[in-house]
């Protein structure tokens, strides 16, 4: 008999939803973790505590903006960034402490430490070997490097050192213009903060609909933040009064330097796997350091399932959610599916950008025919109202069924108006389907609707 019928690696989104879901299925479960936390990266050192410094930089923008138009009068508040810390780290701990709950509470035994697979069916944590039936490694991410920056996480640092400077800094480069990047910097330059994005590519964040991403850096732009794209970075050099970055143009070689007191290297993120075995073991690999799975989650090894940011896809937490889910219920009998079409994507700064589904460039390269509905917030009451009227909804259907192909928003609340729009892809459902139903006023959803009746006789308010 085997310890356990499944023990998770990893106890980040992935790996503590799947355990949870499997203890539901009634299987006896174990999940390993080194951390003195449960979370992971992500409500550890990601996207929870970097939430909370993007709400309360937003709301001291506000004071600044907004309020006097108002009629909200007095001196804006002062900056305590060690109480701003403190805030950030209490939204932590009350995550976190709610998931060592939810072990208890589904009888999910924590092991503490962490693992190595010296066998298939075989789990090491300190000096003991576990047995179970199934494995599954869910052990996330770590922050990609360049070749030659030395991160220190104190002049350079990843998103981990950036939730944690000592002071908010009088100027920062960041390197790389996607999410984390544009998040961090968004806390940043609300705080005083001189923001420069330096990118390679000549856009910034890579993939998104290029109508969105030429919009979201006019508004960034508006709000302080200063783009170097098309720049390929050589070297940062850390210097008494923080470091000198590098780069070189890719449209002439020219050449040229940055100074500032802290850089940020937010050139995305690769598996984290080191130390588990799996060279020794055979497991087969896929790119870019993933592990290669079929469509069960299994790997080359029978019994040895991986998810989350280890496998392909993108590295999100939902995402990986989703997989402990399906994963927990293939292994109970059962048939766990994950919809990869319909995986939103949220970017947190004011305005939100959320997008689900194919964009234009795609759905062009795939030759297919398709028409657009867009309505910009400036045509919506309640947007106007908080002076969040900034962007637009842009809903791509299919140009002879009017299947709903994708999504893309930038403005208020878009990472929540995007859920209503997977609802309706995860249906099937047509452009007409959202442009018929009711939709309360005054909401923000009702740029959704006014989107879909763009798709075809036209939006109202525009």
């Amino acid at each position: 008999m085997a310890d356990f019928d499944t023990i998770f690696i990893g106890a980040g989104p992935g790996g503590y939803v799947g355990a949870i879901r499997a203890a539901q299925l009634g299987q006896k479960v174990a999940c390993v973790e080194g951390r003195e936390t449960l979370g992971g990266t992500c409500l550890n050192v990601g996207c929870i505590p970097s939430k909370a410094l993007l709400h309360a930089t937003h709301l001291l923008h506000e004071t600044h903006e907004n309020f006097e138009k108002m009629g909200l009068m007095g001196a804006a508040p002062k900056v305590d960034w060690v109480k701003m810390q403190a805030y950030k780290a209490d939204v932590v701990a009350g995550n976190t402490k709610g998931i060592e709950f939810l072990f208890k509470k589904n009888k999910v035994t924590w092991l503490k430490g962490w693992a190595t697979i010296p066998a298939p069916g075989q789990v090491k944590v300190g000096d003991e070997i576990h047995t179970a039936r199934n494995i599954v490694i869910a052990t996330g991410s770590e922050p990609s490097t360049l070749p030659g920056v030395e991160i220190d996480e104190q002049t350079v640092v990843t998103s981990t050192g950036a939730l944690t400077l000592a002071q908010p800094p009088k100027s920062m480069v960041v390197i790389g213009a996607g999410v984390i990047g544009l998040e961090m910097g968004s806390v940043y330059a609300r705080l005083g903060t001189e923001v420069t994005v330096v990118e390679y590519l000549d856009a910034i964040t890579p993939g998104m609909d290029a109508e969105v991403a030429k919009t979201f850096q006019r508004i960034l732009a508006k709000q302080g933040l200063k783009f170097i794209l098309g720049a390929a970075v050589q070297s940062v050099t850390k210097s008494k009064k923080g470091a000198t970055v590098s780069y070189k143009l890719k449209k002439n070689d020219s050449e040229a330097t940055l100074e500032a007191e802290i850089v940020l290297v937010a050139t995305g993120r690769k598996p984290y796997t080191a130390g588990l075995g799996l060279e020794a073991l055979g497991v087969e690999m896929g790119p870019r350091g993933t592990i290669k799975t079929d469509a069960h989650f299994q790997t080359s090894i029978p019994g040895l399932y991986a998810i989350g940011d280890t496998i392909a896809g993108p590295m999100l937490a939902h995402k990986a959610e989703d997989e402990g889910m399906a994963v927990a219920e293939i292994l109970a009998g059962k048939h766990g599916h994950v919809n990869y079409g319909v995986i939103p994507g949220v970017i947190y700064t004011t305005p939100e950008v959320a997008n689900v589904g194919k964009t234009e460039e795609q759905l062009k390269e795939d030759g297919r025919a398709y028409k657009v509905g867009k309505f910009p917030f400036m045509g919506n009451a309640r947007a106007k109202a908080v002076f969040q009227a900034e962007g637009f909804v842009k809903i791509l259907a299919d140009a002879t069924t009017d299947r709903i192909l994708g999504a893309h928003i930038i403005g208020p609340a878009a990472g929540d108006l995007i859920h209503e729009i997977c609802v309706a892809m995860e249906f099937g459902a047509s452009a007409q389907d959202l442009a018929l139903t009711c939709h309360a006023h005054p909401t923000w959803s009702e740029a959704v609707r006014e989107a879909a009746l763009a798709c075809g006789d036209g939006a109202i308010h525009a």
